[in-house]
């Protein structure tokens, strides 16, 4: 009876011995993840402040004035280019109900065969079916 119970206790120590090893490969692995993205994070945080700067350079006044004059052939505003807003045209006149302004357009001459997509031409006459 001894005998095994003590196969019994060398057996559970044998499996929690590869448990632990199990669960400390594991943990060694995810340390091993952990330290790859924080190099990761370092080197994206790297570049975003590479692209930062690179992108203040690019937008800075001088450089900007630089390229307008190089490139675009601005002048300087003339005063009777200056409007004030009693100058711009009328808002162009938008109906609100089109719909409604085609039905009291058609309500005086309105044919009830016409369907309005279509001009409606006179039917013509039919025959007498007997003769001619």
């Amino acid at each position: 009876m001894m005998r095994f119970l003590n196969t019994i206790v060398v057996a559970a120590l044998i499996i929690a011995a590869v448990v632990v090893y199990r669960i400390k490969y594991e943990a060694t692995r995810h340390a091993e993840d952990v330290a790859k993205l924080k190099l990761e994070i370092n080197r994206e945080r790297e570049a975003i402040a590479e692209l930062k700067a690179r992108w203040a350079r690019l937008n800075s006044p001088d450089r900007l004035q630089t390229l307008a004059e190089r490139h675009l052939s601005l002048r300087p505003l003339a005063i009777d280019q200056l409007h004030t807003l009693g100058g711009l045209p009328d808002k162009p006149y938008v109906d609100p109900d089109p719909i409604g302004s085609m039905l009291e357009a058609m309500d005086g001459n309105a044919d009830p065969t016409a369907t309005g997509s279509v001009r409606s031409a006179p039917m013509p006459q039919r025959r007498p079916q007997g003769g001619r």
